[in-house]
């Protein structure tokens, strides 16, 4: 079984239900082990966009990080995501951040996602779940690269009921 952690983010429309059915659909090809709270910031890249909501949720699946990546791009499709514009506004942004400790490097996939110690808006909500897990290229735990991060931009925690 694979341990793998998701990031989910929503900008657009009803971001808390796309973000909803969007667990609701991973549940069907994984488990859904643990997810953080939903957290609020602006957008980040391109920044003429609405505010995000994003979380991160630990999965166990028998899929291969290939057959993951393929599960998670037809979960976005079928959930509305279109890829016109780089970091623009979407329904639905999925992002694998860790595939158990592997280092994967290819032109469709790469784990760990390779912005993850850069972004707090990922950076919190993992820290949430997984404070000690270790960053297999940088050596870290993801508690001590929160703490180095430095971007800036501001994370909001919503206030809401976990879903699982």
């Amino acid at each position: 079984m694979n341990k793998v952690y998701l990031l989910l983010g929503s900008n657009e429309g009803d971001r808390m239900q796309w973000m909803l059915q969007a667990i609701n659909v991973i549940a069907t090809f994984a488990t859904v082990e643990k997810q953080s709270s939903v957290y609020e910031t602006a957008a980040w890249g391109k920044k003429d966009q609405p505010d995000f909501l994003n979380m991160v949720i630990e999965i166990s699946t028998d899929n291969s990080s290939r057959a993951l990546l393929h599960n998670i791009q037809k979960t976005e499709l079928v959930l509305g995501r279109q890829r016109e514009v780089k970091w623009g506004q979407r329904t639905l942004d999925i992002d694998i951040l860790f595939f158990n400790n592997e280092i994967i490097n290819t032109d469709t996939l790469k784990v760990p996602h390779p912005f993850l110690q850069d972004r707090r808006f990922t950076l919190e909500p993992l820290n949430e779940i997984a404070e000690n897990l270790v960053h297999p290229v940088v050596g870290k735990k993801v508690g001590k690269l929160l703490e180095e991060c430095e971007d800036k931009l501001v994370v909001r925690k919503m206030e809401i009921e976990k879903w699982f």
